[in-house]
């Protein structure tokens, strides 16, 4: 079937996604007890040939809870009364969470302050502590 493009380099093919309706929770009004409006999307990430392996693991970080022990990514969509605009609601969610998952996050540099920083900041705790100690009780003498 059709491939849904993520970035320039990475498409998953449309074959890799399972999805099943259900009755949507809420208020529905005269269809509420016929129509499967609600969309779970399950995209099984630990086997799919379209993502590689830095992208799978950013993937399941981001996930956290939504993905499965066997490394499938469940999403759920029922805001919308109509299948169609949870179906396309879903679909958007899931090729957002992967895009932020190509980003590959920059390594931290450890600093030290310098010798200028820490002066000014002990100057600071000096000055701090003046006006505290001048706050005591006036003696008259």
């Amino acid at each position: 079937m059709a491939a849904i493009p993520i970035t320039r380099s990475i498409s998953i093919d449309s074959d890799e996604l399972v999805e099943s309706f259900t009755r949507a929770s809420g208020p529905g009004g005269q269809h509420v007890n016929t129509t499967d409006s609600a969309v779970l999307l399950r995209f099984d990430v630990a086997a799919s040939p379209s993502l590689p392996e830095a992208v799978k693991n950013r993937l399941a970080e981001l996930a956290g809870s939504r993905m499965t022990r066997e490394g499938v990514l469940v999403l759920r969509s029922e805001g919308a009364r109509s299948q169609l605009l949870n179906r396309e609601e879903v679909r958007e969610r899931l090729v957002a969470l992967i895009r932020e998952a190509t980003f590959v996050p920059r390594k931290r540099k450890p600093t030290k302050p310098s010798r200028a920083a820490k002066a000014r900041r002990v100057d600071e705790k000096k000055g701090r502590s003046a006006v505290k100690a001048g706050r005591g009780k006036v003696r008259v003498d």
